[in-house]
């Protein structure tokens, strides 16, 4: 049976050394800098704390690893595409559709690849052309509008590809959380098709579109320049009953299964409920025989089409990096143990 790759979904917890709103202005400046940085302000509470984080990450023995988000994954488009609409448009120019974190990690990437002893798989994940127009604009649908961020999402995603003897971007995740629950008011589903196809229109990486329901997958089955439809299970078990291996084959595509619940929020619920108010790291991270079993359950099912796993969405809002890390960990451990 073909192997299937360990990713993580993007974000991830700032480290102490750092607070939010320091980092978000180091952030900015080295978007609005956009060339190699020197600034000691923008390289200790941006560029240092990205790398540092990349590299924590890649520590857990992940094979493919998401840039770490620790900016509003919104804003990491919407801030760039509000600039571009003071000159009356939504397409951001191919110069500025970047993401610092990228560009960061890229200009690092010879240092990584040398400690790590060998080339730097990269996944690069961005809230899709839908999620940003309902968080701008709602669900009312302007054809224009819409048109505009599919093409602007699709500069950031071709600008974020790299390959060279360092590191090579082996992932492009566009993530559409909302659809199939709260969607545009479109005329017809074909505005979803042409939206992501033009969304999804680069070549030379995986693509991937990540949901957090499997109501809607089935309308994305159709959209040819999607690779892997990704969903979660850990937290959500009855979504892999919506997705048959059948449906997959027929329509040509792979699939990602989240195996490691990070709907933290709800973890906290369920521990107060349990009598647990503050609880330890180890209490809020499943246990590696709990994500061994769901990945067990959902290879079973899907065979060589999953071809990719890990958990099941971001950590941004998990207390500290050592959680994080230990949950990236623990789900490489259940996996690779097999």
């Amino acid at each position: 049976m073909a192997a299937t790759f360990v990713d993580d979904i993007g974000s991830f917890p700032l480290p102490l050394s750092v607070d939010r709103e320091t980092y978000d202005k180091a952030y900015q400046l080295a978007r609005d800098a956009q060339t190699k940085i020197e600034d000691s302000f923008i390289q200790k509470n941006f560029v240092d704390v990205t790398i540092n984080s990349f590299r924590t990450k890649m520590e857990t023995g992940l094979d493919i690893v998401n840039t770490p988000w620790h900016y509003d994954g919104i804003r990491q488009v919407s801030d760039v595409i509000h600039k571009t609409m003071q000159q009356g448009t939504f397409i951001v120019e191919e110069k500025d559709a970047f993401f610092p974190e990228v560009r960061a990690i890229e200009e690092q990437a010879k240092q990584l690849y040398e400690e790590a002893g060998k080339k730097i798989m990269l996944r690069v994940c961005m809230f899709g052309p839908m999620e940003q127009y309902i968080a701008e604009i709602g669900t009312q649908y302007y054809s224009d509008v819409l048109d505009g961020y599919a093409e602007t999402i699709q500069r950031f995603a071709k600008n974020a590809i790299i390959n060279n003897k360092y590191i090579e971007t082996r992932v492009i995740s566009i993530d559409e959380p909302s659809f199939g629950i709260h969607n545009i008011l479109a005329p017809t589903l074909d505005v979803f098709y042409q939206v992501l196809e033009r969304a999804f229109d680069f070549q030379g990486v995986t693509k991937q579109v990540h949901l957090h329901s499997t109501a809607g997958i089935h309308d994305l089955l159709d959209v040819e320049n999607i690779d892997v439809l990704s969903f979660e299970y850990a937290a959500s078990p009855k979504n892999i009953d919506a997705v048959s291996k059948r449906m997959l084959e027929q329509a040509g595509k792979q699939i990602r299964i989240g195996i490691s619940r990070t709907d933290i929020d709800t973890i906290y619920a369920e521990l107060n409920d349990q009598g647990i108010s503050s609880p330890s790291n180890e209490q809020l991270i499943d246990s590696v025989d709990t994500i061994r079993k769901r990945y067990q359950k959902a290879k079973e099912k899907y065979g060589d089409l999953m071809t990719f796993t890990g958990p099941d969405c971001g950590l941004n809002g998990w207390p500290n990096q050592e959680a994080a890390k230990t949950l990236l960990t623990r789900t490489v451990e259940a996996i690779k143990t097999l």
